[in-house]
């Protein structure tokens, strides 16, 4: 048996909590109440045991948790703009929730073809013209990623930096610190209450900001195999095959060191992803905890983990973990 791992991420007015075979979701609507969202999910790397391989698992949960994580954001954003006011016909009810599907799914595309401009393209781009123009061609592979790198990293901080800044993503970024506290409750095994959860930390080494601060370092190893001599569309093609392997890696690194962040080597690839979630989380309201406590309460009964007042603190899956956060629109613990 192994120690029972939860997650999750912020959404727009609520949390979604993960469980290793449920989820639930609690959404803060106009009036004050809660809403509520939970459902099984099931585990890849049972159906698929190769998914159990150490990179390829990373790459399983990522994509299982942003396909969840869509879902959860879709229906936080239905039941936070929510207004009291009589339900519509069933007929115009369905089709304005089909619009409202389109217009997140088309953000969604719109949102990741930006990232890989801004985030690929654009370093590239720029990296390759300061080779020429700055370097003199001089620079070998590893010192021409380290510039990339570099550069995808300024963009990176100057992104959160900027999106910080937003009344609307502060809020999000509350509830993201709301499911740390949560989930550092959990892991602590005390009562799931309010005041258990307001004394704990909002940063947590297992948030998907550091994953992030991971899959940046990553990346700029793994991009050195591609020769800078290369064709410009052969180095970017390049880096768009190499994300999932890169995200894969990243996972391993984020589990391992969370595993052993006590030690001093491991506390210092840890250190700037907490601090950058100083940034990224919060510090949230009571009633933003009191959501997040909802959201795992109703991820571990959909899982059959919670029942009456005894919670069972383990489980023998210990590929559950958190889901990846997306600053901004997700976050995870």
């Amino acid at each position: 048996m192994s120690e029972l791992l939860v997650g999750g991420q912020a959404l727009i007015e609520g949390v979604l909590m993960r469980s290793p075979g449920a989820y639930g979701v609690a959404v803060r609507r106009p009036d004050g109440s809660i809403a509520f969202q939970r459902g099984k999910v099931a585990s890849l790397a049972r159906r698929y045991p190769f998914l159990k391989l150490p990179i390829l698992r990373g790459v399983a949960v990522l994509f299982q948790s942003l396909a969840l994580g869509i879902r959860a954001l879709i229906f936080s954003a239905e039941q936070a703009m929510a207004e009291d006011e009589k339900p519509a016909e069933a007929k115009e009810e369905a089709k304005k929730e089909d619009k409202s599907n389109w217009a997140i799914a088309g953000s969604m595309a719109i949102g990741l073809g930006l990232g890989a401009v801004v985030f690929l393209l654009l370093p590239l781009w720029l990296t390759q013209l300061a080779e020429r123009h700055v370097f003199g061609g001089h620079l070998g592979n590893l010192a021409f990623n380290l510039v990339d790198g570099a550069l995808r990293a300024l963009f990176f901080l100057g992104y959160i930096f900027l999106i910080s800044r937003m009344k609307d993503i502060h809020r999000v970024f509350q509830y993201h610190g709301a499911e740390h506290k949560v989930v550092f409750a959990w892991e602590k095994q005390v009562p799931l209450t309010v005041e258990n959860a307001r004394a704990q930390s909002r940063l947590h080494p297992r948030c998907g900001t550091s994953f992030l601060l991971f899959v940046l370092l990553v990346s700029i190893l793994v991009f050195a195999f591609i020769p800078k001599t290369a064709p410009f569309l052969v180095k970017f093609g390049g880096r768009l095959l190499l994300v999932p392997a890169i995200a894969g890696l990243s996972y391993e690194v984020l589990r391992f060191t969370a595993k052993h962040r006590a030690a001093p080597l491991f506390a210092l690839l840890v250190a700037p992803g907490l601090a950058l979630q100083r940034i990224t989380t919060q510090e949230p309201t009571d009633d933003m905890l009191e959501v997040a406590i909802a959201a795992l309460e109703e991820a571990l009964r959909e899982d059959g983990l919670l029942q009456d007042e005894e919670t069972p603190r383990e489980a023998a899956d210990p590929l559950a973990v958190p889901l990846a956060d997306l600053p901004g629109a997700a976050a995870r613990a």
